[in-house]
């Protein structure tokens, strides 16, 4: 195994660790920031070594490096993972160098010809252009569609070479890259590896190319919207709301009654004029409270009197009953008018051939059609409207 190798083979193992623990604890972010280093050693030898260069074409790189054409997705998937601070600036910082390794993976695989023209022409359409929520929806639907072809192609010649994950093993893109790695060998130069076996994990970067590609067009575009909504926070900070007159009353009223009681103030509280001086020394005689007993007791009783009304419950216990109560509604908005409906999904999932899943939905759907069938022949259109009959 090369050093490149095990360098990037090292940093997807760390990746695949930290994915399976907290983001929140230091540990993760240990293993996150690790890996990270691992991954900038490698970009920064892949430039070193020259391995790409703009004056080859696909076919004059070795299938050993073409998995290296995914460092940058790697790297961005990486510090997407990295917990940063509240300031603005740098969570734009962390959003401008994943666009920077995107846009790079995204050049390199558009000057190889990697990905063809139909592909390339469906991900870099703009949803945002877009203003039919109906057009918009079907975009949506046609990438997602590609992007199941392409993992349903992977997979396929991975069961063919008998490489699939163990039954219940849940496996990201990280995992599917480091699979892709060449394995270790006692000497990789005179290695000689069977030309069927060569040719299927070509196939299998290459669609992991694309994969990585439609999924980099994706992140590039939800990466600028951040930027752009960030930008227009630095611009125009949140202004504090404005009191409504009420409030504003009560308010100078307040502010009122307490300069009456300020002892520094001008007439002071008793209007006789201030009772300290400007070194906070007392000008005459005074006290607090008046010296009879029962103005003192009457002054006792109006604390928290009848018409000061305490809390019995806090503000999150009042939220919680509100939304036992339904009166909070959830969803809707730009996302949900974004996202497939039930009927939507129940179509794309049935069209999953040679799947269970696909088995299983697929006789859902066919259930379902045939009771809306069954429906519509029980009642037909205009049954129930007995309106405006002679």
């Amino acid at each position: 195994m090369s050093l490149s190798s095990a360098l990037f083979s090292q940093a997807l193992k760390t990746a695949s660790t930290a994915a399976s623990q907290s983001p929140f604890e230091e540990s993760t972010q240990s293993l996150i920031r690790s890996s990270l280093a691992d991954l900038t050693a490698l970009n920064a030898r892949i430039a070193g070594l020259s391995l790409f260069s703009p004056n080859e074409t696909l076919e004059d790189i070795s299938t050993r490096d073409l998995i290296y054409l995914t460092a940058p997705f790697a790297t961005s998937e990486l510090q997407s993972r990295v917990r940063v601070g509240q300031p603005a600036d740098d969570i734009a910082n962390t959003l401008s160098s994943n666009q920077g390794h995107l846009s790079k993976l995204v050049s390199s695989l558009e000057d190889y010809e990697i990905v063809p023209e139909a592909e390339r022409a469906l991900h870099t359409q703009s949803l945002q252009i877009i203003k039919d929520a109906a057009s918009r929806r079907e975009l949506k639907i046609k990438q997602f569609q590609q992007e199941r072809d392409l993992r349903n192609k992977i997979q396929v010649i991975r069961k063919r070479r008998g490489q699939l994950p163990a039954e219940g093993v849940t496996e990201s893109d990280l995992d599917l890259i480091a699979s892709l790695l060449p394995k270790p060998s006692v000497n990789d130069e005179d290695e000689d590896e069977d030309s069927e076996w060569e040719d299927d994990l070509r196939e299998t970067t290459l669609l992991l190319l694309r994969l990585c590609y439609a999924q980099a067009q994706s992140q590039l575009v939800s990466f600028g919207q951040q930027l752009e909504m960030l930008e227009k926070v630095v611009q125009f900070p949140p202004q504090p709301p404005r009191p409504p007159p009420e409030q504003d009353r009560r308010g100078k009223e307040r502010s009122a009654d307490e300069s009456m009681w300020k002892l520094d103030s001008p007439s002071g509280p008793d209007g006789k004029g201030p009772i300290l001086d400007a070194q906070n020394k007392p000008l005459r005689p005074f006290t607090l409270l008046p010296s009879g007993a029962s103005d003192r007791a009457r002054l006792a009783g109006q604390v928290f009197g009848p018409s000061h009304r305490l809390p019995t419950m806090t503000v999150d216990e009042l939220l919680q009953i509100e939304q036992e109560q339904g009166k909070f509604i959830s969803g809707g908005g730009p996302a949900s008018e974004n996202e497939l409906t039930s009927s939507e999904q129940l179509d794309l999932d049935s069209q999953m051939d040679g799947t269970r899943d696909g088995a299983e939905k697929e006789e859902t759907k066919r259930q379902k059609d045939e009771k809306w069938a069954q429906f519509t022949d029980a009642n037909p259109r205009g049954a129930g409207n007995t309106m405006n009959r002679g």
